[in-house]
């Protein structure tokens, strides 16, 4: 479903984001990208999501070479995407619901549709009792999981997850672990960047990076299994 071949990025003046990274993701794995702080995990999503072009290399999304969408095409490519980012960037002045129903209603569906789709998409992460709440009445691990809610509302084939459970407490993090992991279970594509270890056991594979440079790549036994099938 995602290929990187040789990829590199660079900002100026001269940093080096990224380093000839090179890999595939199967459709409906999970995977972690592991390292510290400033390892690349997060310009690596960005990619994925067209939302940085690298310097150099290819970035294949289901086949197709992203590096090379034009500007009116990014909408409709990122229809299939459910981004969430370490700022939850919810809508203050609005309720929850109101807030995973404005993907659907800017992509055009009706206001009943996208109710009852948020309402559903609200359920899945254990919070339709808060869809009439205000974010700012929330915990942080509410808001992150409104924010999956939001990510997941259009039904997308791909869910990106920049340090998710960052700044939560071990419960919070675990429920959006969860709520993750059965996105996946369900068939959904999830790749999360995380420097928390204790989740990197649920991934089918974890890619270690470093300074922006693939250090390592662990891959779960049933994954192993299946590729020396």
């Amino acid at each position: 479903m995602i290929e990187f071949k040789q990829v590199s990025k660079h900002f100026p003046p001269g940093i080096s984001a990224l380093s000839d990274i090179s890999f595939s993701i199967g459709r409906g794995e999970l995977v972690f990208l592991a390292g510290p702080s400033g390892a690349g995990k997060s310009t690596i999503l960005k990619m994925i999501a067209a939302m940085e072009r690298p310097s150099s290399g290819q970035v294949l999304v289901n086949g197709q070479d992203i590096t090379r969408l034009k500007s009116a095409s990014l909408p409709y490519f990122r229809r299939n995407l459910g981004l969430i980012l370490q700022d939850h960037a919810l809508l203050l002045d609005r309720t929850v619901v109101a807030n995973v129903m404005l993907p659907l209603l800017i992509s055009g569906a009706s206001r009943d549709d996208a109710l009852m789709r948020a309402t559903t998409a609200l359920e899945k992460v254990n919070l339709a009792d808060k869809a009439e709440a205000y974010p700012l009445a929330l915990s942080g691990g509410e808001q992150q999981r409104v924010a999956i809610a939001r990510a997941i509302v259009n039904r997308p084939q791909l869910i990106l997850a920049d340090e998710p459970t960052a700044y939560l407490d071990r419960d919070n993090a675990t429920q959006v672990m969860n709520a993750l992991q059965a996105f996946q279970a369900a068939g959904v594509t999830c790749i999360i960047s995380s420097h928390d270890e204790e989740f990197l056991g649920s991934a089918s594979r974890v890619i270690y990076l470093n300074q922006g440079k693939q250090s390592q790549t662990w891959q779960s036994a049933a994954m192993a299994t299946s590729s020396a099938a």
